[in-house]
């Protein structure tokens, strides 16, 4: 339906236009009702609705409706699977139709800068790419059912500690390059209703009230067209905030932050133009949910059969010594941890869905038979039971192999806090040492939101990440172990051996200034480059058959501005069962212009293959793919030269590399002066003739000095009279008299000029 939004808010009066800015109450906008605008109610979240009617809270304290909790993006990332994630979107806006909610709070993009932040298990990756792409199909989904998203915490929300005023300090490229690009791919991609603004201050500024944020690069550049909403309780001042592109304040302030919004039109310290427009915005979002509203049903016995598949394409299997895995249906094997009964599926806080069932481990085994079980340890609390843990080492023994579920209690991770440490509780890690001492045979199943230790890896067989998976994590787990689903997983982020080797460590949970000092190397851009061990590196994940690449090609070797190059690859499945493969594409940067990573994603897909069967994978690239961020451009840049295209099966495991030339049409702006050394000259071909110039001026000085050139030879190596060359300022051209000091100005000034 066609509606003229501007002559509908010309008939509101001031005051109902400042109450449209914010909330009614906890859950609900305000209409108004004289004019048709009903009221409409947005809803938690991400992986599944918490829609509470009565007694809200932002927390996930109290009970909310009956609904399906599907995979946290912490696991739904594995997946590497587009189409999956779409779906997944699709599912939670049918969900989302059928108990009348216009917007769904989600999906949450933050990058995983530290293993301790608390709701990473609500968030993709540490990679931006593979986080923006997951979101961008997870919001395709959802709105193509009519139901908005708010694609959360923007920007640079990356701890739970003193995150209503902590000032993320970061600079402009990391923010580009690492903290940014995932909420810019799915604007681009995707158009998502609404973002919602982050609690922390960015550089000093809080998020609720920064222009350069929300109007300049999110609306300016990326071209967002819904409306911004805050964080629950993120607004520091409601004015600036409006000015700077916060439309939207949830949830209610009672009035008071409408009074101050009215105040400020009626003093003209606010154009009244200003609040029209955030009207607007989110009328027009309001109406598109309105006007394509439907009666269905809630499917919630097949919508949890979808959020048991989901879990099976995302589950990883990061080791499986001797084939350890799949189990045998006349296998003797035993089932132990609190886990296995009792599994732990979903995030606390705000995400925190109330699931109409759950689906253990032990549910799922019912049938089998040849299994036995013994709890071990409890699921919910750290404590060591001698007495469970005597029957769970008999139990092992009596057992061909071993399954220990093992994981994180809800309380050592959750919205509103961060964890302490990377550890499983110690009961856990002793129990599993103490197992693995008598039973060779030995699995474990890790239930866990973010990454920990695994000090006992080296002496068990196997070990499978399953992360949260959702209210039906305990079938598709099974599934798995049986290998009645052959996992097809990867990891989304990289699992350090400890803490300590995390690049934010130094620097991860400050109060009140929070100093991004790892810049742009976060996650493997970090541990690749340092080539540091790590338990399980970026995209690693195992499958019950192999895979072979072969026949690499591009469909041009040279690249200019405009361009896109076709990659193709072939990947076989050389086993003997059906499997998928999550075929991944890095670029490096061979220029040395800038300081890079050694290898960024840029690309993947998913391949599904029956054994003996070949299919060709096939990417695009652009000049973005191979660009880093410039601060005196203030665009992205990528320098000519050559950059190489690495086809990989994870971070550390490439299988094929091939080098295309990139030839640019920008340049970057030359700052040269008497103090650019000889070697910064002679890098850039804008600046090479006159570097040329003075190091033959400089080796012919020094090599007749008082007619001792022999004993310099002596002395002086070529190599290191090369090196002291390439590294000396320019003004010691004119130090030894070999230069006019004027006209070496003017020739440094007519450079800088071009």
């Amino acid at each position: 339906m066609e509606r003229n939004l501007k002559e509908l808010i010309s008939q509101m009066t001031l005051e109902e236009k400042a109450g449209m800015c914010s909330g009614l109450d906890f859950w609900h906008l305000k209409g108004v009702e004289r004019l048709g605008i009903p009221s409409v109610m947005v809803s938690d979240g991400p992986h599944g609705l918490r829609k509470q009617d009565d007694k809200a809270d932002h927390l996930g304290i109290n009970d909310s409706i009956k609904a399906v909790c599907f995979p946290p993006a912490v696991l739904s990332a594995c997946s590497y699977d587009r189409k999956l994630l779409e779906k997944l979107g699709e599912v939670v806006g049918d969900e989302a139709q059928a108990k009348n909610l216009s917007v769904v709070l989600g999906p949450a993009v933050n990058i995983k800068r530290s293993p301790l932040c608390g709701r990473n298990f609500e968030y993709y990756s540490e990679d931006p790419y593979l986080a923006g792409e997951a979101a961008a199909s997870f919001i395709n989904g959802v709105q193509s059912r009519h139901v908005g998203t708010s694609i959360k915490h923007f920007a640079a929300n990356n701890q739970e500690f003193n995150r209503m005023s902590a000032s993320s300090e970061v600079d402009e490229r990391t923010l580009r390059e690492i903290y940014l690009p995932a909420f810019e791919t799915a604007v681009k991609k995707s158009q998502p209703y609404t973002v919602m603004c982050s609690y922390n201050k960015i550089n000093e500024t809080y998020a609720s009230e920064n222009p350069w944020l929300l109007t300049e690069v999110l609306r300016d550049e990326w071209g967002f067209k819904g409306y911004v909403m805050s964080d629950w309780g993120a607004v520091n001042d409601r004015v600036e905030g409006l000015k700077a592109g916060l439309d939207l304040e949830m949830p209610s302030s009672n009035g008071i932050n409408d009074a101050e919004i009215v105040k400020a039109v009626q003093e003209g310290t606010l154009d009244e133009a200003v609040l029209d427009q955030a009207v607007e915005r989110i009328l027009k979002i309001v109406f598109e949910y309105l006007d394509n509203k439907k009666e269905q049903p809630l499917t919630l016995e097949q919508d949890h059969e979808f959020a048991q598949h989901a879990a099976e394409e995302s589950i990883v299997l990061l080791k499986n010594e001797e084939n350890i895995l799949p189990l045998k249906e006349k296998e003797q094997v035993a089932f132990i941890g609190g886990f296995v009964k009792n599994p732990r599926y979903q995030g606390g806080g705000s995400s925190h869905v109330n699931p109409f069932k759950v689906t253990s481990a032990w549910d799922a085994l019912s049938s089998k038979e040849n299994i036995t079980y013994a709890e071990g340890f409890s699921s919910e609390k750290d404590f060591y039971d001698e007495k469970l843990v005597a029957e769970a080492v008999e139990t092992a023994k009596q057992a061909e192999k071993v399954i220990i579920f093992a994981g994180l209690p809800e309380s050592f991770e959750s919205e509103g806090y961060d964890r302490e440490h990377m550890q499983l509780p110690e009961c856990q890690n002793r129990l599993i040492a103490e197992i693995a001492k008598v039973q060779p045979n030995t699995i474990v199943v890790l239930h866990n939101g973010a990454a920990v230790e695994m000090p006992w890896v080296q002496n068990i067989k196997g070990v499978v990440e399953a992360y949260l998976g959702g209210q039906a994590v305990g079938q598709a787990l099974v599934n798995i172990l049986y290998g009645i689903v052959n996992p097809s997983g990867k990891l989304a982020e990289t699992l350090p051996i400890k803490l300590e080797d995390n690049p934010s460590y130094l620097n991860f949970g400050d109060g009140e200034k929070v100093e991004y000092n790892e810049g742009v190397f976060v996650g493997y851009r970090y541990y690749d480059k340092k080539k540091m061990k790590v338990a399980f590196p970026f995209g690693h994940g195992l499958s019950y058959t192999t895979f072979e690449y072969s026949n690499l090609k591009t469909d041009k070797d040279t690249m200019k501005e405009g361009d896109t190059i076709q990659v193709s690859v072939d990947v076989t499945n050389t086993g003997d069962c059906f499997g998928k493969e999550v075929v991944q594409l890095y670029i490096s940067d061979l220029t040395g212009v800038a300081r890079r990573p050694e290898k960024e994603l840029k690309g993947f897909e998913k391949v599904a293959l029956n054994p003996g069967e070949t299919r060709t994978v096939t990417f695009t690239l652009d000049k973005r793919s191979l660009a880093w961020y410039s601060i005196e451009l203030h665009d992205w840049y990528a320098a000519s030269g050559e950059y190489q295209i690495l086809i990989a099966a994870s971070s550390r495991d490439v299988r094929l590399k091939k080098t295309i030339q990139w030839e640019s049409a920008q340049r970057l702006p030359l700052h040269i002066h008497l103090n650019s050394t000889l070697g910064e000259l002679l890098k850039d071909e804008r600046t090479r003739e006159l570097g040329k110039e003075l190091k033959g001026k400089l080796d012919a000085f020094f090599g007749a000095v008082d007619g001792t050139a022999d004993q310099i030879d002596d002395a002086v190596s070529d190599d290191m009279g090369d090196a002291m060359a390439m590294s000396m300022p320019i003004r010691n051209v004119l130090s030894f008299g070999l230069a006019d000091k004027e006209e070496l100005q003017a020739k440094l000034d007519e450079l800088n000029n071009k």
